[in-house]
């Protein structure tokens, strides 16, 4: 016996032309519930903290103390509309894009 035997032997038989009932609103359901599911745990909370992020970024006051992406430590010393400039040791500074800044680092 070869594979398709087996398949249409292990089949339930059916009306001609019938198809089953709830087969296709269960799998409609099941791939509702599926991006429901996704949305809830992966979606929405890398939504609100990105949200939480822009807020951030947008709320840089003079003196504050900041990380980048790279790690570096440093105190806002001016805030342009797209980077700012960043005091990391004495009189050594740092034009950083505000994309770059990540969090604060007493958080």
């Amino acid at each position: 016996m070869n594979f398709m035997t087996i398949m249409l032997q292990a089949a339930p038989a059916a009306a001609p032309g019938a198809a089953p009932a709830g087969s296709m609103w269960s799998s409609i359901l099941m791939i509702v519930m599926l991006f429901v599911v996704m949305y809830f745990f992966m979606i929405r909370p890398q939504r609100k903290q990105q949200k939480e992020l822009d807020n951030f970024r947008n709320g840089l006051a003079k003196g504050q103390k900041v990380v980048t992406a790279g790690g570096i430590y440093g105190t806002v010393k001016e805030i342009h509309d797209r980077d700012i400039l960043m005091e990391v040791d004495g009189n050594v500074t740092l034009r950083v894009d505000k994309t770059a800044i990540m969090r604060d680092p007493r958080a």
